[in-house]
């Protein structure tokens, strides 16, 4: 993957926990690096087939500036992405800002944060067991779609299926989701769990019936184990009810 980097841009703002850092303007300084390809660009010259990285700093300054924001993170979270969301050529960020004139008491050349994100593909697996199962499907995929960070790209056939697990007694109506998302895998479990429960999700028994339940099945070709998140989802091989779905809107990672 080519990379895009822009180095020491300097932006005069008001942002900082402290009041006068609101209201008096200090420097904030910018690092970048911006992943896309580039490679139809340099074959034909052609600006609109690369990201304009004066685009990129225009964008970076207009939120620095037209924010106050107390912490840095925040300033560092909203310009990354932003940049995801301007530019569709972007797959990744890694962004720094320093903030050398930061009010401490202390003798030190730069304090800073940094933020490194990558727009991946992830297959989710949804089901209902209780009320309007339809209903709460429909609601969870809107409400992914609407999350930041998040695009909803395929959705499968809702199919029926047999309690699995041997606590559920209901019914359940399940589907499954291919999304892009430049979230970090455990920021998405993050938003899941929001959605389940804004969707009446009450976490009393394990595999028991429930309004909605969303599993990451696969993010990227990333594996993870710990104690919130298994990625591949552990136990999906033996899940019809999450193959048969994925099975159509991804069949190659279906075998």
């Amino acid at each position: 993957m080519d990379e895009i980097k822009i180095r020491g841009l300097e932006i005069s703002a008001c942002h900082g926990v402290k009041d006068f850092e609101k209201i008096d303007r200090q420097p904030f300084i910018f690092d970048a690096d911006i992943k896309t390809s580039f490679f139809a660009a340099a074959q034909t010259d052609d600006l609109n087939l690369t990201v304009n990285y004066s685009k990129i700093c225009a964008l970076i300054t207009e939120i620095t500036q037209g924010n106050t924001f107390a912490l840095i993170e925040k300033l560092a979270y909203e310009c990354a992405f932003a940049i995801f969301e301007r530019f569709e050529r972007v797959e990744g960020v890694s962004l720094t800002v320093w903030k050398p004139k930061a009010p401490m008491k202390r003798k030190f050349e730069n304090v800073g944060v940094s933020v490194s994100l990558k727009r991946e593909k992830a297959y989710l697996s949804l089901g209902s067991s209780m009320g309007d199962k339809k209903l709460y499907l429909d609601t969870a995929i809107e409400k992914l779609n609407s999350t930041r960070g998040v695009k909803v790209e395929k959705v499968s056939s809702y199919m029926k299926t047999q309690p699995y697990g041997g606590v559920a007694e209901n019914e359940f109506l399940n589907c499954a989701v291919c999304i892009s998302t430049f979230l970090a895998p455990h920021d998405l479990l993050d938003e899941i769990h929001r959605i389940e429960e804004e969707c009446g999700r009450i976490r009393e028994k394990r595999w028991g019936d429930r309004t909605l339940d969303i599993d990451i099945i696969f993010f990227g070709n990333l594996q993870i184990a710990d104690e919130t998140l298994t990625i591949p989802h552990a136990d999906y091989q033996n899940r019809d009810f999450v193959k048969i779905p994925l099975k159509e809107i991804a069949p190659h990672l279906i075998k």
